[in-house]
């Protein structure tokens, strides 16, 4: 984006007295190539100043006048450009001054206005500054050159000719004085490519948090050799005039010479492609290195050159940063395999490399941790090392590069936390820091710049977190949920309240659970996230305030709290006395939604209409309805879909009101399921549940009886609720009225010999709204008299449970009753006669594991093979 680009949409009055001496209407016609054009650098009057300000000059009216062919005032425009060139035609550098001076004001306007410049703007500065500063240290390379080669000091120069030899101190001192002048020029243009690989190397380590950069290096190599063959040229001119400098400033002069090339060479060798900053071990992994002055200087050798990765800890990478990467690595901290690769020059591309692509970290040696230091905060890292003869003279450099910051895991469930150590590096490390130091606080404005690009980067959307969204993430990192928005601004955020201190009443930090929803949006509920149909980030208690006063059935999307990657429906229920109710249903992961996209499952649900405010829930995911098969398919098969529901206590209470049978499941869990008549449920149940006996079942205390309703879900055993179709049977269990309230030892109508005990009794309400049960204790029940219905069995072997075509064999006695328990399997052992053995029932999704203490005689009635529609 150009500067005039947003300027032309600025008020004029912003501009007033800003264009007296150059009209506006000139400013519109050069627009862009002004601000190109390096105005602001040109300071100074000598000729090189002067030079350049004329040629400035000539190109400008050069293109007014072509601009000017092509408009309707060509003869208004015409006359300016005239007036223009009568103007400053003596005086260049007064243009120059006009046009800085038009430039500046500018910037101080969209400044004030936003607060800051276009990061184009700026690279095009900066580029503009060193080329600049390239043509005026080329511009004193030549005047030396023309100074040496005059008449005069070719004459003053001879020894032979008297009458010259006054003249020689002059001509040494002038000579003297634009050597020092370049070597200067030199300097300046040096930091000025260090400071810009120093930006690219800084870039490169805010992209693995997701910020786009400029990967590409060839034009930062363009202006490494661009200075290093002034280098040369200077290096040229300063040897031979070393008789004019004179031993006491020849050496010095050659020393800077010499540490500019050095600084040069070194700083060119960079890490192009950085190893994963996460890197598991037994993992293979893939680098590059690039020497941006190798084709240039690098000696061709009949042995190639090669470079080599070693393992360095942070304390190694500390010592070589402070002896400026002189010393070599006495000792690798890691074991790497396939770590030596050649450094190759191609001379198509003009680039020299070493790609290392199948490395592999074999093992680590830990280095000893400060205080409450995990592994996964001990950062280390890749060094890259390589000894080259370089042209001319065959000076031996040892280059040395150290890669980003690594965390090394053995295991996938530290990934996590590494992920952590590495973020907050990238963000908040500086640029010339001792390795690898990092701020242990830092503003909250500045995590919230991290966040958001980290955000954008992993879910791929240009859609980032708003001010609201900062808001609740402030409020959830430092447990205020009492202070303004504008309180945050000014607070700063430590690591440990980052992704070391547990969140209060939850099991994971900040950090982990903000890493959850980022892998639950990006796989998930990117399309969502990017139509703004998820607010997200808001707590469940902010979506009772803003769902208690809108119409029955407004619904929003938000993260879930308490669980790490899943998100809920929030939606509202209105009584017909008019209150209302808000109600989440249970957050759906990704494992969820890969079952049934979001969409669908809001499509499902007929309590939601509207989303948040008033939209239409079809208008607003519609687009995010996937088609559904209805019909046969070509094989002749009746396509079948899975639908969710998920009744409401408002729901169950009505149906309870009517006397019908509940449906929900008996967790109180939303239920995917295919559509199930029951109509005839008695044709159903009656091959499973034929009446018969059913033993003594111990009641747990506590549990009230009487009469209740309790729902049975047949499902395929694939998981939870969420993971597969599922059938649902409303099957009601009617406990005998005339037993006294709490009683142990209740008797069954249509007793069902596979129901699990420890679910039949106790009120519907408590198994629907209260979740799952929790897990029976093992404690002592109170021994209960003897059941009369077990004590006839026993005496009459005959009614229970075996066909009367079968006869216990006369060797066969009854155990007594308390050893009834073991009776079952040593008769499946022992009495071949009494048919098949004893096979244990199939332990089913949502039934707790059976045992013949639990289950009792009619456990022998289990058959999955009798079901109708198992499968």
């Amino acid at each position: 984006m150009s500067l005039w680009s947003i300027v032309s949409h600025m008020p004029s009055e912003q501009f007033s007295g800003l264009f007296d001496e150059f009209p506006r209407s000139l400013r519109c016609l050069l627009a862009d190539w002004l601000e190109n054009q390096p105005w602001e650098f040109i300071n100074g009057s000598d000729t090189f100043c002067t030079s350049v300000a004329s040629g400035l000059l000539s190109a400008m009216l050069e293109k007014l006048r072509s601009t000017a062919g092509g408009e309707g005032q060509q003869c208004q425009i015409l006359q300016q450009v005239s007036s223009i060139e009568k103007i400053y035609q003596q005086d260049p550098l007064r243009l120059v001054a006009v046009l800085r001076a038009i430039l500046e004001g500018e910037k101080t306007a969209v400044i004030k206005t936003d607060r800051h410049l276009p990061l184009s703007f700026h690279r095009r500065q900066e580029e503009m500054k060193f080329s600049l500063g390239l043509q005026r240290l080329q511009h004193h390379v030549h005047e030396i050159q023309a100074l040496r080669d005059s008449p005069t000091a070719a004459l003053s120069l001879n020894p032979r000719d008297p009458q010259m030899t006054a003249e020689k101190k002059p001509l040494e001192n002038e000579l003297s004085t634009l050597i020092l002048e370049a070597v200067k020029e030199l300097e300046t243009a040096k930091q000025q490519v260090l400071k810009r690989i120093q930006i690219w190397k800084r870039q490169q380590q805010l992209a693995g948090n997701g910020i786009v950069f400029e990967e590409n290096l060839a034009p930062l190599q363009k202006r490494c050799e661009s200075l290093v063959e002034v280098y040369f040229q200077l290096h040229q001119q300063v040897m031979a005039a070393s008789a004019e400098l004179g031993a006491e400033l020849l050496p010095r002069l050659l020393e800077r010479l010499n540490e500019v090339l050095s600084s040069l060479v070194k700083s060119s060798f960079l890490v192009e492609k950085q190893p994963p900053q996460v890197l598991k071990t037994q993992t293979k992994f893939q680098a590059s290195v690039r020497f941006l002055l190798g084709p240039q200087l690098l000696k061709a050798s009949a042995k190639p050159y090669t470079v080599r990765a070693d393992m360095v800890t942070e304390k190694q990478a500390r010592e070589l940063a402070l002896s400026a990467y002189s010393n070599t690595l006495s000792e690798s901290t890691g074991e790497i395999m396939h770590n030596v690769v050649a450094l190759e020059t191609n001379p198509t591309s003009g680039t020299c490399c070493a790609n290392f692509k199948n490395v592999l970290l074999k093992k680590i040696k830990r280095c000893e941790r400060k205080g409450s230091e995990s592994v996964t905060e001990e950062k280390c890292a890749v060094l890259f090392s390589t000894t080259v003869a370089l042209t001319p003279g065959n000076l031996s450099v040892h280059l040395q590069v150290l890669s980003l910051p690594i965390v090394v895991i053995v295991h996938g469930n530290q990934d996590n936390n590494a992920k952590a150590t590495v973020l907050w590096d990238n963000a908040f490390s500086e640029t010339d820091r001792v390795p690898f130091v990092v701020a242990e606080q830092v503003p909250w404005e500045k995590m919230c710049d991290t966040l958001n690009q980290k955000f954008m980067a992993e879910v791929q959307t240009t859609k980032g977190l708003l001010k609201e969204h900062n808001f609740f993430l402030a409020q959830k990192i430092f447990n205020d949920y009492s202070a303004r928005f504008e309180d945050f601004q000014s607070r700063r955020v430590s690591w440990a309240q980052f992704n070391k201190e547990i969140l209060p009443g939850r099991g994971f930090t900040f950090w982990q659970w903000f890493d959850g929803v980022l892998d639950l949006t990006k796989r998930c509920l990117k399309s969502y996230w990017s139509d703004r149909l998820i607010i997200g980030f808001i707590s469940k208690q902010y979506v009772c305030k803003l769902l208690s006063t809108e119409p029955d059935g407004t619904f929003l999307l938000r993260f879930s709290d308490s669980e790490i990657g899943g998100v809920t429906i929030a939606h509202v229920i209105r009584a017909k006395d008019g209150s209302s109710q808000v109600e989440n249903i249970q957050p759906f992961s990704a494992k969820d939604l890969s079952i049934r996209s979001l969409g669908d499952r809001i499509r499902d649900l007929g309590q939601l209409r509207n989303l948040y405010p008033n939209i239409p829930k079809d208008q607003a995911f519609g687009s995010h309805y996937n088609k559904e098969q209805t019909g046969k398919d070509v094989r002749g098969y009746v396509s079948t879909a899975i639908k969710m529901t998920v009744e409401s206590e408002r729901d169950q209470q009505s149906l309870s009101a009517a006397g019908g049978p509940s449906q929900a499941h008996p967790f109180g869990q939303p239920m995917l399921q295919p559509e199930l008549h029951l109509e005839n449920m008695q044709s159903v149940l009656s091959p499973i549940c034929p009446p018969a006996p059913f033993g003594p079942q111990p009641i747990p205390t506590g549990y009230p009886t009487g009469e209740s309703n309790v729902n049975m879900v047949v499902s395929n055993n694939l998981g939870s609720s969420f993971s597969s179709p599922s059938q649902m049977l409303s099957v009601s269990l009617v406990t005998d009225p005339a037993l006294p309230h709490g009683s142990d030892l209740p008797a069954f109508r249509n007793p069902l010999p596979f129901m699990p005990s420890h679910y039949l009794p106790g009120e519907t309400s408590q198994l629907l709204s209260g979740g799952p049960l929790p897990e029976p204790q093992d404690e002592e029940m109170p021994e209960s008299p003897p059941f009369p219905l077990v004590e006839s069995l026993l005496q009459s072997p005959s009614q229970w449970m075996l066909p009367p075509s079968v006869e216990l064999p006369p060797s066969v006695e009854l155990p007594p009753a308390p050893d009834f328990d073991q009776f079952l399997p040593e008769m499946a052992v022992e009495g071949p006669a009494l048919g098949p053995p004893f096979v244990p029932p199939q332990q089913h999704s949502g039934y707790p594991s059976p045992n013949v203490s639990c289950w009792g005689l009619g456990e022998a009635r289990w058959d999955d093979s009798a079901r109708p529609g198992h499968a």
